[in-house]
């Protein structure tokens, strides 16, 4: 199922990354570049909830998708943090956590599915409410303003990324002990 409407949705996010990073070199002005930037980043977001929608739906669920969808899920949020970074909207310390864990985690799923074990190492609630933080976070940083005149989304935006770096180091935390079984049997 490598062309179904779900599995276009997710390449369309992942092709559509690079316009995130584009924004930031077009003469629209600051205001303007981070509407932009959130507004991209909002829709994003929604595609990765609306492909996984559409695929349980239209009963459109493959390997393949469930492979990539978390693939354009990284790389959404890694580009994103590393405009964050650029633009001085993040600490150098939040994007090494989250992009670090990001691979780290990744590359311990794919070990874990070789050996047979990947359940030990399937998605927490730790992983779920990391995720949110960091859904949330991103595109307040992105806009960077105020919102409905009253919120302040710079400093809301940092507290919640801080929220979703200790989310990010608890969820490996909890992800190695989970593997860390296998890890000694198979290390052996």
């Amino acid at each position: 199922m490598f062309l179904t409407v779900p599995t276009l949705l997710t390449w369309a996010r992942i092709v559509a990354i690079p316009l995130l990073v584009v924004v930031y070199y077009l003469p629209l002005g600051a205001r303007l570049q981070n509407l932009v930037a959130t507004v991209l980043f909002v829709l994003f977001a929604a595609t990765d909830w609306l492909d996984g929608y559409l695929a349980r739906r239209l009963n459109q669920t493959s390997s393949f998708g469930a492979f990539l969808d978390p693939v354009a899920d990284k790389f959404l949020v890694s580009a994103s943090i590393l405009v964050l970074l650029y633009l001085r909207r993040v600490d150098l310390v939040v994007a090494l956590i989250i992009i670090g864990r990001e691979i780290a985690i990744s590359a311990l799923r794919e070990w874990m599915a070789q050996i047979g074990a990947s359940k030990s190492v399937a998605v927490h609630m730790l992983g779920k409410l990391k995720t949110a933080s960091q859904m949330v976070a991103i595109p307040l940083l992105l806009f960077d303003g105020r919102l409905f005149g009253w919120l302040d989304t710079g400093v809301w935006g940092t507290w919640l990324i801080w929220v979703a770096a200790v989310l990010t180091v608890w969820s490996m935390a909890y992800y190695l002990q989970k593997a860390l079984p296998e890890i000694r049997a198979r290390v052996k």
